[in-house]
């Protein structure tokens, strides 16, 4: 019996979308080659891995990561993690950013992930290569890198995980009169400790999860800080910090104007008003994808091109469980390299996302926010299981999720002070005291 030939992937990235592609491809041996998993800095862990400069590396490409000096996560470790690698027990629900990194490199030596990843190396073109096979027109994917040293590297593969992550290219919605402003302008993607705004007058733009999270971080250091947002105001902490409507312009005098009306003068303008969508190595018109700043389409499932469903994007979705949500994707594209998922023709896979889309319109979705999946994340998963025959995440992470929302709400800046257990499949508990602290 002739041996089968197996399918050679590619994986664009050494974060956590990365390396659980890595991971589940390297636990199908029979079926797949080991991956070539393309990293441009010299470690793993994409965002997670803390990095105090700002600006550039020392080659010249961008600093990736978004993290700050004090972030904790603002979901607890009961629901980060891979469904199938649980945290460190002894280690508190809402973490600390240097424990996510740890975690990480700990998942990556278990599943003896490193050998396979190309450090220092920049992914500077991915193109599709058609073959004329007696089977019709196959597609196979080329590959040109470059590793930090300047040697340049081609390697054709059969298919494509995009895992570049969407938190390293600041998203700066243009204000009338922006260069007016006579003070400092930066985003959250270049702040990384709250003591040198001390003192300043701050105006915050963006209320999600970075914008709160700062805007406590700088009141905590006598900073004066104005947030402003499109959302209904929320309760925060008695800090001082106030509240305003989106800002509208600046005027001449360098004082920025707010949608009511009212006006201020500050020393810092920061933006968190999240990132765009950055693929420099693809053409998108040559998938037939449309790449705006905050959205892509069409996207079959959130993951593959219609006309090329052997690339896929993992990890483009907001508002999610993030290593969940990456393990679902990778086993559901896994099971359409392997061709245990029928894909519908690639026009029957354009009419699904453009019905998607149509639905989250009529209920007055905006198209910036199309990818965020929030409460829709459960059944998302739900359907990617029973499409690619594999177990669903558990009940108990959505009634958790559910409730962590509920808590953050309540109070944005001690709701990381609680500690959870799951008990079994459906049920978790709340722990009385928090558990031990480890280094």
């Amino acid at each position: 019996m002739e041996r089968r030939i197996r399918t050679r992937v590619a994986v664009i990235g050494g974060g956590p979308a990365g390396l659980c592609a890595a991971r589940h491809i390297l636990s199908r041996p029979e079926a797949f080659d080991p991956p070539v998993v393309y990293e441009m800095t010299d470690h793993l862990g994409g965002t997670w891995f803390y990095e105090e400069r700002v600006g550039t590396y020392d080659d010249g490409y961008p600093i990736h990561s978004s993290m700050y000096r004090d972030l904790r996560t603002n979901l607890p470790k009961e629901i980060m993690m891979f469904p199938d690698f649980p945290f460190d027990d002894r280690l508190p629900s809402f973490l600390h950013h240097t424990s996510v990194q740890q975690y990480l490199e700990k998942y990556c030596e278990k599943h003896d992930i490193a050998r396979h990843i190309k450090f220092n190396t920049v992914v500077e073109k991915v193109k599709p290569v058609s073959m004329e096979t007696e089977t019709g027109g196959a597609v196979t994917w080329e590959i040109i890198s470059r590793s930090t040293r300047g040697d340049q590297n081609t390697q054709t593969f059969d298919s494509v995980f995009v895992c570049n992550g969407h938190y390293s290219d600041p998203h700066l919605p243009y204000i009338p009169g922006i260069e007016h402003f006579k003070g400092k302008v930066l985003h959250s993607h270049s702040y990384r400790c709250p003591e040198p705004f001390a003192n300043k007058s701050v105006v915050v733009l963006g209320a999600k999860a970075s914008g709160v999270d700062i805007s406590i971080e700088l009141a905590q250091v006598n900073a004066q800080v104005i947030l402003s947002h499109n959302t209904p105001p929320m309760s925060l902490p008695p800090l001082g910090i106030r509240q305003a409507r989106a800002v509208v312009g600046v005027s001449e005098d360098g004082s920025l104007q707010f949608q009511d009306g009212s006006v201020t003068q500050a020393d810092i303008l920061l933006f968190c008003t999240g990132y765009n969508f950055n693929f420099p190595f693809l053409c998108p018109s040559e998938l037939g994808l449309d790449v705006q700043d905050l959205f892509v389409t069409p996207l079959y499932k959130y993951l593959l091109p219609p006309g090329f469903p052997s690339v896929f994007f993992i990890g483009i979705c907001k508002t999610i469980c993030p290593f969940i949500h990456f393990d679902c994707q990778v086993k559901f594209a896994l099971a359409v390299l392997e061709g245990s998922v029928k894909l519908p023709s690639p026009e029957e896979m354009k009419k699904e996302v453009q019905r998607e889309m149509q639905r989250k319109q009529d209920t007055g979705v905006q198209l910036k926010h199309f990818l965020n999946l929030d409460k829709d994340q459960w059944d998302y998963y739900l359907d990617l299981a029973r499409m690619g025959r594999f177990t669903p995440p558990q009940p108990v992470f959505e009634s958790l999720y559910e409730e962590v929302r509920r808590q953050r709400q309540k109070d944005p800046q001690k709701y990381r002070q609680i500690n959870y257990r799951l008990i079994d499949a459906t049920q978790w508990e709340l722990l009385e005291a928090p558990p031990e602290q480890t280094d």
